[in-house]
């Protein structure tokens, strides 16, 4: 292909860089094992056993030029610009740099360590600078324009009209019109911004990795038997063989402030855990979020915006800040006020057994626990001894098959390469007809170098075009690793959040488009699936069948079940209010001038408006907020959870009507079709429509969450 050097050069001297295809930069070799093309069975599979850190630079940056080159290609064509020749070659290209982002994405979040992250820290203005090369290219912005005009007067079929519709609307909202002036300052925020992104998520995992309280014996007080084995095995990893570690992150923090009688203790655990990134020097993320709410509001002023918010939220389901805000502040009343009656019930419990506190945000989940006990005679410890990982795994695989028609095997040990030995992988075939639909790779344990918290990701995604791709899936976690020989044993909340990113791996494995960009997907819509996926724990066929004692196999009591049941809705204060309150503050940050913004005091003014009840944090404060400052794909859509979940609720309502409940098969049938194979190739709420008959209705989360219907 023919490549406009001269053209692409300019921009990038411009743009400060000539690095990534200098005809003076030494070729790299073939041999790099990030560029080839996957290899061995299932349609090739990536070589995560043979990756080195040392390869990931130079595999990145070849990976750029050879994409470069396709884009040129296209711009440059002297072809009158069509669908085929410059919609659907986009979508063709970019399969080498694809291949190296699946190395590069484990290496950042799975298996990072202090080299990978020099040479990310690297690469982030480059990459920056390669992704504003091709968002504003004049030459090939023009002729995607001339398509997308030209099926406005003669739409195309419905696929390519989505595609060629997306592709428009994501060059023009990157600022492909603006003026050459405007667009080299548009590209320099973004590769400023590129750079603060890498040291904002460096800084919390500085954190995390960092902050550990290490016991002794005689403060082991209320922690159960299982948690003490794994901290000990922690803290003999760590060098303080004798002692038990408390990691800052959520899987032990949760635990330890749950069942820990050491008041002291707890306060300790909890001020390293929501002090991340807002520990002052030079680890601290303030001044950072400061810089990057000033770059993002001037860059969409260049585009005629008022504010962050409005530019990023025109393509969402919500459409508005206003839109946004008016869900979360007509939840937000009734979710504060069940927090005050929390805290009523547990200071009455803390009053009750003389303990001379007034309850304080350390002590919440602890007198929680003893609320729940009370009320509902129901103990968390007691209900985890049920809850077995790999049993909840085989829960998964159990209605992923009554709904999806999926059959989940394990591969044969060392036939398909992973990444650390604890990853395992299946293979997801079509129960009736052993169609073979992708693998599934599972990495459980948290460790060193692994970014907290739980997530799914794509390795491969399907597509039909240019011949049908299976889907390489997998799921993270951080659960503390079990001493040998031991089970891991999780919490009810764990159970879910497992169950929920398992219905990510399963909306990718469903996906039926023909092109790669309809893979994606709207922010504020793409939480509905994995959302409602939770529902199905706490069906009587998972219960019954997979909830078993760990030592005994024997299955969970009915009037434990019962139980669980009857205490849904207990502490959906907490558990709303902590969420909404960072899902607010997300908004109300862009909508702010970020002039001279004191970040600190913004929060505390911003949650004291709020009527923020002091007893409770919010789920992520502001200088450890990933989702919306190590990129943007949240940024000011963290509120999508919650639009998400009045989907969520009105779509379980539609199982709760139907005949067969939850496993109905002819609503499950309609799920399938409208909800999950469609990914972003139609309308989010159209597709919605399809499915229910009707819009979603908020009142459906009220119900579910057991608050008041005004």
């Amino acid at each position: 292909m023919k490549i406009n050097k001269t053209n692409l050069l300019v921009k990038l001297v411009l743009l400060g860089t000539l690095t990534i295809i200098s005809s003076c930069k030494k070729e790299i070799s073939n041999h790099n094992i990030l560029l080839q093309k996957w290899q061995g069975p299932y349609g090739g599979v990536p070589a995560f056993d043979k990756m080195d850190v040392k390869d990931i630079q130079a595999a990145v940056e070849k990976g750029m030029e050879l994409n470069l080159s396709e884009i040129e290609a296209i711009a440059n064509s002297s072809e009158e610009p069509t669908f085929e020749n410059t919609i659907e070659e986009m979508e063709r290209s970019g399969s080498d740099l694809g291949r190296v982002f699946a190395y590069y994405g484990i290496m950042s979040s799975n298996v990072s360590t202090p080299e990978f992250r020099e040479i990310q820290s690297n690469l982030a203005p480059k990459l920056s600078v390669f992704s504003s090369t091709i968002s504003q290219n004049k030459v090939l912005f023009t002729k995607i324009k001339t398509v997308y005009n030209a099926s406005l007067i003669t739409p195309l079929e419905a696929d390519k009209q989505r595609v060629t519709a997306l592709t428009y609307n994501s060059f023009a909202m990157k600022g492909a019109e603006l003026d050459s002036e405007k667009k080299l300052r548009y590209a320099a925020i973004d590769k400023e911004l590129s750079t603060l992104y890498n040291t904002f998520s460096d800084n919390v995992l500085h954190d995390e990795e960092n902050y550990v309280t290490f016991l002794t014996e005689n403060q082991l007080a209320g922690l159960s038997e299982g948690f003490v084995k794994s901290a000990a095995a922690i803290a003999k990893e760590k060098g303080k063989e004798g002692f038990y570690a408390i990691t800052n992150t959520r899987s032990s923090m949760s635990p330890f402030l749950t069942y820990s009688k050491n008041r002291e203790l707890r306060k300790t655990v909890w001020t390293n855990y929501y002090s991340r990134g807002d520990n002052g020097g030079e680890y601290d993320n303030n001044n950072i979020i400061a810089e990057i709410l000033k770059l993002r509001r001037e860059r969409v002023e260049l585009l005629g915006y008022k504010n962050y918010a409005e530019w990023r939220l025109q393509d969402r389901m919500a459409k508005t800040p206003k839109n946004a805000l008016a869900l979360m502040e007509a939840v937000w009343p009734a979710s504060i006020a069940r927090v005050h009656e929390e805290v009523e019930d547990m200071q009455s419990v803390a009053d009750a057994n003389r303990d001379g506190i007034t309850i304080e945000p350390w002590d919440y989940r602890y007198y929680a626990e003893q609320v729940r006990v009370d009320k509902y005679d129901l103990n968390s410890d007691e209900v985890k001894q049920y809850l077995q990982l790999d049993k909840l795994r085989d829960a998964m695989f159990y209605v992923a098959g009554r709904l999806f028609n999926y059959n989940f095997s394990p591969v044969a040990e060392g036939s398909v390469p992973v990444f650390q030995e604890d990853v395992k992988v299946w293979e997801v075939t079509d129960k009736d007809s052993g169609t073979h639909i992708g693998l599934w790779y599972l990495d459980p344990y948290a460790r060193q170098g692994k970014r907290s918290g739980a997530w799914a990701t794509t390795y491969r995604s399907h597509t039909t075009f240019d011949g049908k791709k299976t889907v390489l899936a997998s799921n993270n976690s951080n659960f503390v690793k079990p001493a040998a020989g031991e089970a891991l044993l999780v919490s009810w909340d764990d159970a879910t959040t497992f169950f929920h990113e398992f219905g990510h791996a399963l909306h990718f494995f469903s996906s039926n488009v023909k092109y790669p960009t309809l893979n994606g997907g709207v922010r504020d819509y793409t939480e509905f699936q994995s959302q409602l996926l939770e529902r199905w724990l706490s069906t009587d066929e998972v219960i019954n069948q997979f909830l078993v004692h760990y030592k005994t196999g024997i299955r969970i009591p009915q009037e434990l079940v019962a139980k669980i049941k009857k205490a849904a809705t207990f502490n959906q204060g907490f558990g709303t209010t902590e969420y909404l309150a960072s899902a607010l503050m997300d908004i109300k940050l862009h909508l702010a001038d970020p002039a001279g913004i004191d970040v600190n005091s913004f929060e505390k003014q911003t949650l004291a408006k709020l009527k923020m009840p002091s007893e409770l944090p919010m789920r992520h404060r502001t200088p450890h907020f990933g989702h919306v400052f190590s990129g943007e794909g949240y940024a000011t859509a963290y509120y999508g959870y919650m639009w998400a979940d009045v989907l969520t609720a009105d779509a379980a309502e539609a199982f709760q009507e139907a005949p067969g409940g939850f496993y109905d098969k002819d609503v499950a049938n309609r799920l399938v079709k409208y909800l999950f194979e469609p990914r972003n190739s139609m309308d989010p709420k159209e597709a919605f429509r399809l499915f229910r008959g009707r819009d979603a209705k908020i009142e459906a989360l009220m119900r579910d969450r057991g608050f008041p219907i005004n």
